[in-house]
């Protein structure tokens, strides 16, 4: 067999030996290239188990892999495909193509913990020699269909992270749309990755190929004149591609190093089949892509040696399903030219109907045309062929084949892009036409093209029609794409969803829209006329927290604590997200387990504070109205301050507690025993760092306000759960700030607390102003009084006053240079706290302006004078005017202690005040009587 290949390569090996040594002046490295090259292929076709080399979604891989599956109708097809996929290749029946073969794992066990989650995806589309070797093996009986390629988990153990890109992407694309973020950041496996690894070759390819990128090159060199190839030229030029760019490739040791790691498992799962069914290696095919075609590992071919071992995978939990792609995703993932899969696409339609090959597709699926239903011939008798012919030559000596100009089709496609553009908001004429007609000639001949390809057609209608700015959304080039065929997004179906995914499309049934295609839906719930729509709206608010933004999107209607909804209306487009979906699939059989799941790892997270458990014990309230999980998670909360040093998270501490608070003594008779510890806890935590919080550089006002703010709005509750005033008092006592609007919040805590009094806290602010040296730090102070309006907000008219008083009593002078810094404090610090001063001052100060004049100030108005006032021996003291005032308490005292005498007169010896004072122990046992009753 190998004398047979030597000679029939024998005649293109002297040639190139002739080239080397005319561009080289004599032997040297470009005829070990030149001649290696030749022996890889001649290596290749010589191999007992046929290898059919291929190009990912490439219109001629695909149809000479249609017309060589008819012709040798092999047994057994081994694809180079992740081992892990073949379960679901029986779904793509039940899908629109373009879809994903995915594997997703969110449970990791043996890689680093920040990679979560894990993500495989291998695109398949209608014009890929992939997808007609799939519908071939499922849909004809007696045939196999083994994939042997490294599984899922051993592409994240052999690939370092960030080493998985295909090259970078066209800097010329236009930005990237929805459909172009349907893989994600998923890992993509193909089949055929031909592109230079070379980037002086590609760069040489393209220069001299007048193209713009490499896809234009590809198209142009390869698809156009293999396409009405025979089957031996095909194999022999894709085999001489895939050896080129392998030999030229710079040698990154770790790319290299996965590359012949894959071949050899391939090889090695081959012949692991052929021992255990017996299957003959003539009736076998081997798929791969042409670069590992060529491969010169040991352990190539059916005969090969070699003592590879593959290793086991990890305790990594895989998920397997089938997601929608698009187009523009695969050309974003696998840095494709924009528009490059739909021409492809395009090709496709063309080569099938000009060379009338019948492709293979999947009986039943949707969104494929309807083959023709024919007989299948059994499978020929094994004979002898002859000897493979030499077809490299004449190929690569043949000039390119000039096409002729199909004037119909370029006319149809200029007047059909001005209609489209002048749709689309462009001023675009006739003329317009004719100048891309002509201009589509033009380029096509500067680059030696007798016929317009697409991309000159795309150039000639940018430079003719889109002059200065776009117009609409969508610029020309991307016009022509849609134009050329469009991005086709595929779709998974009903049939093909996870268990999760079909539950979600039932529940949501009763709202009679058609979520699985694609687009927005408007959803009207009205939930009092239909109660039983509630069942969806829980679901759909679920959705909201799970799925991305436009996937579930509320126009009216919210979810609040404690309030039941009476009219909803959402934007649903749960076709257009359909990935995500199925991506939730993956982590649970319910949308309430997987919410469940991820509100638990949310709150266990290393990284987790306070703020953050509390929030996921309100979703667990709000959205699975989950008693069990709230308690468990509240309970963690209350460890988590324990453990907690910073205040950080005091203000959303703060808020949170006192809407769970709210919550349950509106809803339940009693409040649940972790909320009650949490404030018991709370109120010594924050206790203990308050004096700290007052010192602390990195802790705002606004930390220490909340803190504050917890102890004071608490201190009933904690203090009827056991804890001791004095410690907060203590807290207060040990506290010195040094910064000014810390002083002034500390200053209103000691109002709070009675330790200072309105007088006094009035002389300070007096002081202050009073102060030339510290008045320049007025504004500072007023911060902080403003911020302790949330502990303390019976201090309210009081901020209102500070603020009067600086006004009115400094100059100009003074006042103008600390104008803006009260306003940026105010505006930065305290702007949820500014309604509070707005309805105060509106009370306090007069609501017209000619009453401004004789207006005073509450806090100026003079005390009335002592002959104003009653005497006091006449009405018994202040204290005994409120009883005057008011007997019936004392009556009812008195009937409870059992006194029948009436009221004294007025000048009937000393008062009942005087009284107490002289003989207090009376007040004590009636203090002690009024308590036991």
């Amino acid at each position: 067999m190998s004398g047979t290949q030597e000679g029939t390569f024998a005649s293109l090996r002297t040639q190139l030996q002739e080239a080397a040594a005319a561009f080289a002046d004599g032997p040297g490295a470009l005829e070990g290239i030149l001649l290696g090259i030749v022996d890889d292929v001649d290596h290749a076709v010589g191999e007992p188990l046929e290898i059919f080399p291929v190009c990912h979604h490439s219109p001629a891989s695909a149809i000479a892999m249609a017309r060589r599956l008819r012709e040798k109708q092999p047994k057994v097809v081994y694809l180079e495909l992740c081992e892990d996929m073949a379960p679901l290749l029986t779904e793509l029946r039940n899908c629109k193509l373009p879809v994903a073969v995915q594997s997703f794992a969110t449970e990791i066990d043996g890689f680093p913990a920040e990679w979560s989650p894990l993500s495989v995806v291998a695109p398949i589309t209608e014009a890929s020699a992939e997808y007609q070797a799939i519908a071939y093996a499922l849909d004809t009986p007696g045939v196999e269909l083994v994939l042997v390629d490294r599984s899922s988990d051993h592409v994240f153990q052999w690939d370092a992270r960030g080493a998985h890109t295909d090259g970078p992407a066209d800097p010329d694309a236009p930005p990237a749309e929805e459909e172009a973020a349907l893989h994600g950041d998923a890992v993509g496996v193909e089949i055929g990755d031909l592109r230079p690894r070379f980037a002086e070759l590609e760069e040489h390819l393209l220069r001299h190929g007048k193209v713009r990128h490499w896809s234009e090159w590809w198209h142009q060199y390869v698809e156009l004149p293999l396409g009405d190839s025979d089957h031996d030229t095909y194999r022999q030029v894709m085999l001489l591609i895939g050896s080129l760019f392998r030999r030229l490739a710079p040698g990154d040791p770790h790319r290299v190093r996965v590359d012949e790691d894959r071949e050899r498992h391939m090889w090695i799962r081959m012949r692991e089949h052929l021992a255990t069914s017996g299957a003959d290696p003539a009736d076998c095919l081997y798929v791969c892509g042409a670069f590992h075609a060529v491969s010169r590992v040991e352990e190539f071919g059916v005969d090969g040696s070699g003592t590879f071992e593959i290793g086991p995978p990890t305790a990594t939990v895989w998920q397997h399903g089938l997601i929608p792609s698009s187009h523009a995703a695969i050309e974003a993932q696998f840095g494709l030219a924009a528009g490059s899969v739909s021409i492809a696409a395009t090709v496709w339609a063309k080569n099938v109907k000009r060379s009338r090959v019948e492709p293979f597709g999947l009986v039943g699926q949707a969104g494929t045309k309807k083959s023709r239903a024919r007989k299948t011939r059994p499978a020929p008798a094994p004979v002898p062929g002859p000897p493979p012919s030499d077809k490299l030559t004449g190929f690569l000596q043949q000039p390119p084949a000039l096409d002729r100009l199909d004037e119909a089709e370029l006319l149809g496609w200029s007047v059909e892009i001005v209609r489209a553009a002048r749709r689309n908001g462009y001023l675009a004429s006739t003329a317009d036409a004719i100048a891309v007609f002509e201009t589509s000639i033009l380029l096509a001949g500067m680059r030696d093209r007798a016929r317009p390809t697409p991309y000159d057609f795309q150039d000639a209608a940018v430079t003719c029609i889109e002059k200065d700015s776009v117009p609409g959304r969508r610029d020309v080039r991307r016009l022509v794409e849609i134009m050329m065929g469009g991005d086709r997004v595929g779709q998974v179906g009903y049939d093909a969803l996870p268990p999760l995914a079909r539950d979600v499309h039932d529940r949501l049934a009763p709202l009679g829209l058609k979520l699985q295609q694609s687009g927005v839906r408007r959803a009207l719930l009205d939930i009092a006329s239909q109660p039983e729509l509630e069942r969806c709206s829980d679901v759909l608010w679920m959705l909201r927290y799970l799925m991305p933004q436009g996937a579930a999107r509320p126009i009216m209607g919210e979810r609040k604590l404690g309030e039941r909804p009476i009219q909803e209306s959402w934007d649903l487009a749960l076709g257009t997200y359909q990935r995500a979906l199925i991506e939730l699939g993956y982590e649970g059989v319910s949308i309430e387990q997987v919410l469940e799941q991820r509100l638990r790892r949310t709150a266990y997270d290393r990284r987790a504070t306070t703020a953050t458990v509390l929030e996921t014990v309100e979703d667990a309230t709000l959205y699975l109205r989950s008693r069990r999980l709230a308690d468990e998670l509240g309970t963690h909360a209350l460890e988590v301050l324990s453990a907690e040093r910073s205040v950080d998270g005091a203000p959303e501490v703060l808020r949170r507690v006192r809407r769970m608070l709210a919550y349950y003594r509106t809803s339940e008779p009693v409040l649940p025993p972790w909320i009650e510890s949490f404030v018991k806890t709370g109120y010594a935590h924050y206790c203990t760092l308050l004096p700290t919080a007052f010192t602390d550089e990195d802790a705002t006002v606004r930390h220490v306000a909340a803190m504050l703010g917890f102890l004071f709005s608490m201190e009933s509750l904690a203090l009827s759960l056991g804890c001791d005033r004095t410690q907060l008092e203590l807290a207060v006592g040990q506290s010195h700030p040094e910064e000014s609007s810390k002083t002034a919040l500390l200053w209103a805590a000691q109002v709070q607390l009675g330790g200072l009094s309105r007088a006094q806290l009035r002389a300070r602010c007096d002081a202050l102003l009073d102060n030339p040296l510290v008045v320049a730090a007025y504004p500072r102070y007023l911060s902080g009084f403003v911020h302790a309006l949330d502990p303390v907000p019976g201090l309210t008219d009081f901020v209102v006053e500070a603020v009067s008083n600086a006004f009115g009593r400094l100059p100009d002078p003074v006042l103008l240079p600390w104008l803006p810094t009260l306003i940026t404090t105010l505006r930065s610090g305290g702007s949820e706290l500014a309604p509070l001063l707005i309805r105060e001052a509106g009370r306090t100060f007069p609501g017209r302006l000619d009453a401004l004049d004789a207006w005073v100030p509450p806090w100026r108005a003079l005390p009335e004078p002592p002959s104003a006032r009653p005497a006091d021996g006449a009405r018994g003291g202040p204290g005994c005017a409120l009883l005057v005032a008011h007997p019936g308490t004392c009556d009812a005292v008195a009937v409870l202690l059992g006194c029948e005498e009436g009221w004294e007169a007025p000048d009937a010896g000393p008062s009942g005040v005087e009284l107490l004072g002289r003989h207090p122990d009376t007040a004590r046992a009636l203090e002690r009587l009024l308590d036991i009753a």
